[in-house]
């Protein structure tokens, strides 16, 4: 018989160390595994297709996004098992995760980024970290946890690029706009002396000296919205949506959003990117043979 609690901290030290996963997706696969533990009270190797059917059943607080999520943290478990020997069968190959439809952030157009990044007052430091903040997530598109794990050393400015760590410590290369640059520049000439020396490389800190956190960025982002009077509701990931959405509009290479946003499959980016109708079909018809 398996020590389910065992089984777990074996399992995140192996999605942190081998699969290099971020510290919120293992979080939240541990989190759902213990729930799911703690509740049936079974060891993982006497777990049934049927038991994790009746633990979702029971869950009615749950979305279905949830649920899928809750599947997929115990799908990658259990062949974590069957990979180290414990196991022979995965229980969750006969539980069909729930259809979910595509749930996209309202995207923002061109005047509404304007509007929410020229809010910001710039008569203190304060200002001008979060100008940067915005105009970094927006013409870069970055995730709110590259944003905020933005380094000093990691941005080159003549070279006009910034080089971003994203999920899995993969790496990439982003373009840097002049207005980004700008407002970068003024941050980092402004910025106080952190309370830990080991901050000292982070571009990004809190009014406290630390390291800025996500909340804070969310926060900047629904108050900045509320100021320039957009009545959407957004998200830190509004602007990279808007960003890869506005780059397609204007006739970017979908690869090359895909290599700038750091997603594995160009069918992510399709996602996110939503692009309307009109302007895959003046591409097509544009670049097709057999136009007239």
């Amino acid at each position: 018989m398996l020590d389910s609690r065992q089984m777990i901290s074996e399992y995140g030290s192996y999605l942190r160390i081998e699969r290099s996963m971020s510290e919120n997706t293992v979080s939240s696969y541990l989190s759902d595994l213990k729930l799911f533990f703690d509740a049936s009270g079974l060891s993982p190797d006497h777990v049934t297709s049927d038991d994790i059917i009746a633990y979702l059943a029971e869950r009615q607080d749950i979305s279905k996004r949830t649920q899928s999520r809750i599947i997929s943290a115990m799908r990658s478990f259990f062949n974590y098992l069957i990979l180290e020997g414990y196991m022979q069968e995965n229980p969750c190959d006969r539980v069909d995760a729930p259809k979910i439809g595509r749930i996209l952030p309202d995207v923002l157009s061109v005047e509404e980024v304007d509007a929410i990044i020229s809010s910001v007052n710039l008569s203190d430091w304060k200002g001008l970290r979060d100008r940067a903040l915005l105009e970094v997530m927006y013409g870069c598109g970055l995730r709110v946890s590259e944003a905020v794990g933005l380094r000093i050393s990691d941005i080159f400015f003549e070279e006009g690029f910034v080089r971003i760590v994203g999920k899995g410590d993969k790496q990439r290369l982003v373009p840097l706009g002049d207005m980004a640059a700008a407002a970068l520049k003024a941050c980092i000439g402004s910025k106080p002396e952190p309370v830990d020396p080991a901050d000292s490389d982070f571009v990004f800190l809190n009014s406290r000296g630390g390291r800025l956190s996500r909340i804070s960025v969310f926060n900047l982002v629904k108050d900045r919205a509320m100021a320039a009077g957009v009545n959407k509701v957004i998200s830190p990931h509004s602007l990279r949506h808007s960003f890869a959405t506005h780059l397609i509009a204007n006739g970017a290479d979908l690869r090359a959003v895909q290599e700038m946003l750091g997603h594995e499959s160009i069918l992510t980016t399709e996602i996110y990117t939503h692009i309307d109708t009109r302007t895959w079909q003046a591409t097509i018809l544009k670049c097709h043979p057999r136009k007239f």
